[in-house]
């Protein structure tokens, strides 16, 4: 999405070859976690990039 500008839920889930009932729970996620930003057209991802550091590990 870095540097699309605004896309539509649809659009998005056609970008990344997937269920749009997926996408849009995604989306949801990332926009309560401040990832994207909301408009009146769709969603934008706002940034040129982002650095994530966690740790994954499994559940015993």
């Amino acid at each position: 999405m870095t540097g699309c500008g605004v896309l539509s839920i649809r659009e998005v889930a056609r970008r990344v070859n997937r269920d749009v009932k997926a996408v849009h729970g995604d989306i949801h996620a990332l926009l309560n976690a401040g990832l994207l930003k909301k408009s009146d057209d769709g969603v934008l991802f706002p940034y040129s990039s982002i650095h994530a550091d966690f740790m994954l590990q499994a559940t015993a």
